[in-house]
């Protein structure tokens, strides 16, 4: 951090605070079936997390030859992932630990993430988190996705903070690239833990390996703001 200025932590949405890729999937699943794409399995899946939601499409119908316009996939694919998150989204316990100490303790939070705003909002309001997570940057919003770190430094605008006082908590490589161009510390936490010794990981300052399964709510809490919660 730059002097003593206190910290702001920035949130990435998907596979960080929520385990949304699973309706991510699906609905990217039931999309390209409708343009005669008989199977999309997990793995295809896995390529394209930490991407956003417009570059995944643009890459999926170059590789399926799908002809339609981006923008009808786009707005077919964010109704059916509204209509599963809506229904069910999870939230990582120890995430949900760690979101309210830092909301204890005063620390500003946003969410920045690729996901459009609309299904941003729908998870946030799903979930209760919204109450706490009141600033919000969407990729629509930006001039262009991860790994450029421009969702990241919009977010530290709109909280009034600097970037060098910023932490992001993200789950993939792209995001741990943008934070670090961004000029900001990060915590990794990757979702597909094949992804952790990939180059942009190294670049965090603190890396939970293995995933939330490793995740530590009051270690972080610490190394981002230097005190121990409140129990």
């Amino acid at each position: 951090m730059s002097g003593t200025n206190p910290p702001s932590v920035i949130f990435d949405l998907d596979g960080t605070l929520v385990d949304s890729e699973p309706n991510y999937h699906e609905a990217a699943r039931r999309l390209l079936a409708r343009y005669g794409v008989a199977d999309f399995p997990w793995e295809q899946h896995e390529r394209f997390i930490g991407i956003g939601t417009r570059e995944t499409l643009e890459m999926l119908s170059q590789e399926y030859g799908i002809d339609a316009p981006v923008d009808e996939l786009l707005a077919g694919k964010n109704r059916l992932y509204l209509e599963l998150a809506a229904a069910a989204t999870e939230v990582f316990p120890r995430m949900r630990k760690f979101v309210a100490a830092l909301h204890a303790a005063g620390v500003p939070m946003a969410v920045a993430s690729g996901s459009s705003r609309a299904a941003i909002e729908a998870v946030l309001g799903a979930t209760g988190l919204g109450s706490v997570m009141r600033t919000v940057v969407s990729a629509e919003e930006v001039p262009r996705g991860k790994p450029e770190p421009d969702v990241f430094l919009e977010a530290a605008r709109r909280l009034g903070s600097a970037p060098t006082d910023c932490v992001v908590l993200e789950d993939s490589a792209p995001g741990a690239e943008a934070a670090h161009r961004a000029g900001m510390r990060c915590i990794g936490i990757p979702y597909v833990s094949a992804t952790a010794g990939d180059p942009a990981f190294a670049t965090a300052g603190l890396l939970y390996a293995g995933g939330q399964g490793e995740f530590d709510a009051e270690a972080a809490f610490a190394w981002v703001t230097g005190a121990h919660p409140e129990r």
